[in-house]
């Protein structure tokens, strides 16, 4: 079948006189998660991660991607049509430049591509062409349907600050800086600037569409009018204006002689030329909504901490459940549906954040393996069970790793001290405090340290922004060795999530969320910030090898512990009460 679509896609490039294509994981907005409708990548190759490029050449073709999909990589694509490679040790630009011929003519969708994502290509010194249609569009003719979920207000009670409160702050930005408008790409921008949420894309809550924020504090939406209720209108009022897809062209162009604001990283690179071509100035700079949607309010901050009570409970519960020696056989996606299951009795409850990554024993060792029914692993007796999973609920947006043993006997030494390795770095990186202005670059090496101690790590980032009834990967700060460079900022929720994994064999990763705090000041009163700890769930005291902790993660993890116990346990039954307090029992 992949064999079939990619000799298809080749004869389509020849008869355009192409000498190779650019095909990204990647929608119109440039998001982590794609509606099935846009899923070409995957259609094209087999490969369903959530970060990925392929480039087809004729007599080449090669897929990339990171650190977290090398595995799945192995498994998913066929080694014999794609070269399977790392996309940050062998940049695919990199590898163009060693297997296409001087001067070829590459082409690419101007609406998948940013203006970053394509400096690349372009400093590489090939002929870059736009094409008006997605080559991928003309073959796949079994393609589901664009999605058409309604808009839904989000009401103050979970929003905390008014759309017009949020668009003047921002358009006053927008004027100090001789703005006349910002191009908003990004749905969950969208929806957090109108406080709306949809239902376009998986386990995201956010509508598709395009938006215009103006110096003058209004905004043209850019969406299909069947989406716009009678409701939502009035919701959004008067300042909002509405148009379909087919009008973006014009009011780009009405913009001309102006100076306009374009996220360069995060926006299809087709509004950038469509703007130049009207005679716009375009002005590269950051969405004006990444930071404060980042920063959440203290409404949202408070509606985090009661989603994290609700997913606590229902993971406390799950965990017990697991626990149960009479529970009898369990398959990875059979124990998935549990949790889901579990979370869902929350009337809150609106869906996951993700799909569940449920992992026993060797899958484990995928960082994002999730099981099929071809991989379908039950449960074995004496191995790890990884569980990464997150619910999105009208208040909030939760993500929480565990990684239990199964027993009836004991871990062996070596993956206790792993485990108690990942647990050092998660603790040390939850108790740390650091002054205003700190990246997570600069904080990243603080949940390796115990793992580096041993010549180990892990290849992938140690945390992640999380939205507020959004996306559960959120910008535009995070904790990692490269692209950390955004200052962590108070109201910031950012995951704390090291690991340590080998192939064939286990892997261990254990999150929390944070959220960024004040913490006092320092010498001449300079402001420091702390994290509080949103995520109410124990670690697996079988795995933790007590003298490995240092004292100071011993003590935290203690107290956390006591705290999961406070918290949650007059919430469970009596026996899931009784088995919480065994399970945050302080070490020994």
């Amino acid at each position: 079948m992949h064999e079939a679509r990619l000799q298809a896609l080749r004869a389509e490039l020849s008869s355009q006189n192409l000498d190779g294509l650019l095909i990204p994981r990647a929608d119109e907005h440039l998001g982590e998660y794609v509606a099935p409708a846009f899923e070409r990548l995957a259609w094209l190759t087999g490969f369903t991660g959530s970060a990925g490029l392929a480039i087809v050449l004729a007599g080449v073709a090669a897929i990339f991607s990171d650190g977290r999909y090398q595995e799945q990589l192995a498994v998913q694509v066929d080694g014999a049509l794609w070269e399977r490679r790392h996309l940050l040790e062998d940049p695919p630009a990199r590898w163009l430049t060693t297997h296409a011929k001087a001067g070829a003519s590459i082409g690419y969708d101007p609406m998948l591509f940013s203006e970053e994502a394509l400096a690349p290509f372009a400093q590489a010194g090939f002929p870059l062409r736009p094409l008006p249609t997605n080559p991928i569009d003309r073959l796949w003719t079994d393609r589901p349907a664009p999605p058409a979920a309604p808009l839904l207000a989000q009401p103050l009670t979970f929003a905390g600050l008014a759309s017009a409160e949020k668009r003047a702050s921002l358009a006053a930005e927008l004027r100090a800086a001789g703005q006349a408008a910002a191009v908003l790409a990004d749905p969950a921008s969208i929806a957090w600037l109108l406080n709306v949420r949809g239902g376009d894309v998986p386990y995201t809550p956010v509508a598709l569409g395009f938006a215009l924020l103006h110096a003058d504090a209004s905004a043209d939406l850019v969406m299909a009018a069947d989406k716009l209720s009678p409701a939502i209108r009035a919701w959004l009022g008067d300042d909002v204006r509405y148009h379909e897809r087919a009008a973006l062209p014009a009011l780009l162009a009405s913009l001309v002689g102006r100076r306009v604001r374009v996220d360069a990283a995060g926006t299809p690179v087709w509004f950038a030329e469509t703007l130049r071509q009207a005679g716009a100035t375009v002005v590269a700079a950051p969405d004006p909504c990444l930071l404060p949607k980042a920063c959440k309010n203290a409404v949202e901050q408070e509606g985090a901490r009661r989603a994290h009570l609700r997913c606590g409970v229902a993971l406390c519960r799950f965990l017990a459940w697991l626990a149960e020696p009479a529970r009898g056989p369990l398959t990875e996606r059979a124990a998935a549906a549990q949790l889901t299951a579990l979370r869902a009795e929350a009337p809150e409850f609106r869906g996951e954040s993700f799909a569940t990554i449920s992992a026993a024993g060797p899958n484990a060792a995928l960082p994002h393996y999730h099981a099929s029914e071809e991989s379908d692993r039950e449960l074995g007796a004496d191995e790890v069970y990884l569980v990464d999973s997150g619910g999105q609920y009208a208040d909030g947006t939760t993500d929480v790793t565990r990684t239990v043993w199964t027993g009836p006997g004991e871990p062996p030494a070596e993956l206790r001290d792993r485990f108690t390795r990942v647990l050092e770095g998660n603790a040390t990186l939850a108790r740390q405090v650091f002054p205003q202005g700190t990246n997570g670059a600069q904080l990243d090496a603080l949940a390796r340290a115990a793992l580096w101690q041993r010549r180990l790590d892990f290849d992938h980032g140690t945390g992640h922004g999380v939205g507020s009834y959004l996306s559960v990967h959120e910008g535009p700060a995070r904790i990692s060795r490269t692209g950390g460079a955004v200052a962590l900022a108070p109201g910031m929720i950012l995951s704390d999530e090291p690991g340590y994994y080998v192939p064939g064999r286990y892997g261990i990763r254990l999150e929390n969320l944070l959220l960024v705090a004040p913490a006092g000041e320092g010498d001449g009163g300079r402001k420091f910030l702390g994290f509080e700890v949103l995520t109410l769930a124990p670690f697996d005291r079988r795995l933790i090898d007590p003298a490995l902790l240092s004292p100071a993660a011993r003590t935290w993890l203690d107290a956390y512990h006591a705290r999961v116990a406070a918290t949650v346990g007059p919430l469970l039954a009596p026996a899931e009460r009784a088995w919480l307090e065994t399970a945050c029992a302080p070490l020994p």
